[in-house]
């Protein structure tokens, strides 16, 4: 019993751990991501390159793609 136990745990580890890592990953990149857009300097960065309108601009052509693809 407990042998069989031990097997099917060995088995389940490697995809256990490979979405832990990735999962992890994803966690640390967005948690970079924050502590950069924290810094003043790169908030005055990015308002002047405008990332805000470029936002907007983008959002009518999604829907239209979207409106596209559901036809």
């Amino acid at each position: 019993m407990a042998m069989d136990l031990m097997e099917a745990a060995a088995n389940g580890t490697g995809n256990d751990k490979d979405t832990l890592y990735l999962l992890g990953g994803v966690a640390l990149m967005v948690f970079g991501v924050g502590l950069v857009l924290s810094n003043p300097t790169v908030r005055r960065y990015m308002s002047q390159f405008g990332v805000g309108n470029l936002a907007s601009n983008v959002i009518p052509d999604v829907e239209r793609y979207f409106k596209l693809r559901a036809m």
